[in-house]
């Protein structure tokens, strides 16, 4: 018997609108759900990024939803944090 895998998605604050249409669309591929993981993505008040994750993810394949527009390095910067914020 195989075992499928459930893709689990985390979205950064660059674009939220492609994040849900990326997630509708992949659960109407799937057949059933495909919701972003629960986690905290916030600035702090002198722009320090914080991501906490909430959900265990050590072993899932994960992908993650954030662009690198406008403000190219603080998306970037998001974008890096959420990766190291999964590996831990």
């Amino acid at each position: 018997m195989n075992s499928v895998v459930e893709p689990k998605l985390i979205a950064g604050n660059s674009n939220q609108p492609l994040s849900t249409a990326i997630s509708r669309r992949m659960s109407v591929h799937r057949g059933k759900a495909v919701k972003p993981v629960d986690a905290r993505i916030e600035r702090f008040n002198d722009q320090e990024i914080f991501v906490e994750v909430y959900e265990n993810v050590r072993g899932e394949d994960m992908f993650i939803i954030q662009s690198t527009s406008n403000p190219a390095n603080d998306n970037l910067m998001e974008l890096l944090i959420m990766s190291d914020a999964l590996r831990r």
